[in-house]
């Protein structure tokens, strides 16, 4: 977890007003370096990534009639932007998601996403994707993995961005139907010894509501006492405490055993789950823009990533479902500054949190710290210079 965080806060405190010029030019090289700056992205949905232009792409390829539900690219976007809560955001997702057949789309899907998050200077990302969602329309776990997989190899080798996959379950489904996926993610890894390379994990996601962490306690169990000979070291990751309660928080933890708790925005409501968290440094992935967009917060100024971060957790900015949520992850982090005062020592420090809780070695890990820090050097050498 990243350091250091104390004195630069104690240093703001003692500037005065007489640094107004200052701080606007500091703001600005702050932005500047955040849009440039290598970024890791953690909390992504594949589906959730799939722009309008796309969405009909697909849907005319595959012959699926959507123009009952919107007339062009345009009109679905204008969906996208009426999005209020979680339940109206997934009839949209799933709706959309449908066009998603073939081991093509799934290429495409992931290479757009991945060219994307190019643009932002992405150098690595853990991809989620929902395959019982794909499974209900008869779709194999094999055409997914295959159509996802043969496109983060391309990925890697033309724009050099590195991405691993973590396939999730989706908690309005029955624990049975997740057991059943995860009997068809096994027999990938048997059929495809090299793929647990690049699917690292399981997942959990979708509605919170009335769909605790224990629901899925059995299969989790199962996942963690699978042959690693097969599946290698599968980690397991869940979203909790989004809109559910911190208790779901500690469900995740206790029962699933979940290295990482994908939002985790309800923690603050528990100070023996905060102390937990900070005192094990469980990373803890923020989407603060789809956080706004579902609900969770009224307002970006409201939300409590600050608080979060303060406290000494290990916190780290992701973009959630961009497409449908108002933002990728450099406008959530441009967002986070201007909305909550972050300055470059936090942008650091969630940037940091970031790299440390990826699921690489940790020679790889020294390789992406130090490319972030080569970036930040400048920045904080002006803003140091400017100080004096």
């Amino acid at each position: 977890m990243c350091r250091g965080r104390g004195r630069q806060q104690r240093q703001q405190k003692q500037k005065t007003a007489n640094y107004s010029d200052v701080n606007s030019q500091s703001s600005a090289m702050l932005k500047r370096f955040v849009t440039s700056m290598p970024k890791v992205e953690l909390h992504v949905h594949l589906e959730g990534t799939l722009e309008p232009e796309l969405v009909l792409t697909l849907a005319e390829r595959n012959n699926i009639d959507l123009s009952s539900y919107f007339k062009d690219a345009n009109d679905l976007r204008s969906k996208y932007e009426s999005i209020k809560c979680l339940n109206s955001f997934l009839q949209v997702y799933h709706r959309c998601a449908s066009v998603l057949r073939t081991e093509r789309d799934f290429y495409n899907a992931t290479m757009a996403y991945l060219s994307r998050a190019k643009k932002d200077n992405v150098v690595y990302a853990e991809l989620f994707f929902d395959p019982q969602c794909h499974k209900q329309r008869g779709v194999s776990f094999e055409t997914m993995a295959d159509g996802i997989l043969a496109a983060v190899d391309d990925a890697n080798h033309q724009l050099d961005i590195k991405c691993k996959l973590i396939p999730c379950f989706v908690r309005h489904l029955s624990e049975a139907s997740a057991m059943s996926m995860w009997s068809e993610i096994f027999k990938y890894f048997q059929q495809h010894p090299k793929a647990r390379d690049k699917i690292i994990g399981i997942g959990l996601d979708s509605d919170e509501q009335d769909n605790p962490p224990s629901k899925f306690h059995g299969v989790f169990w199962k996942i963690r006492h699978a042959s690693k000979s097969v599946v290698g070291d599968m980690h397991i990751v869940a979203h909790a405490g989004e809109e559910g309660p911190s208790n779901y928080i500690s469900q995740a933890l206790n029962l699933l055993r979940s290295e990482r708790i994908d939002h985790g925005v309800q923690c603050l409501s528990d100070d023996k789950l905060v102390r937990r968290l900070r005192d094990e440094h469980i990373p803890l992935t923020v989407c603060p823009l789809s956080n706004v967009k579902l609900g969770v917060f009224d307002t970006l100024k409201q939300h409590n990533l600050k608080r979060m971060l303060d406290f000494g957790l290990n916190v780290s900015v992701h973009s959630d479902n961009p497409a449908y949520v108002g933002g990728y992850i450099t406008q959530n982090y441009l967002a986070v500054i201007e909305a909550l005062g972050m300055n470059e020592s936090d942008v650091v420090c969630l940037a940091i949190n970031a790299i440390n809780s990826t699921f690489v070695l940790e020679s790889e890990r020294v390789v992406m710290r130090q490319q972030l820090r080569d970036a930040a050097r400048p920045l904080l050498l002006m803003l140091s210079a400017e100080y004096e």
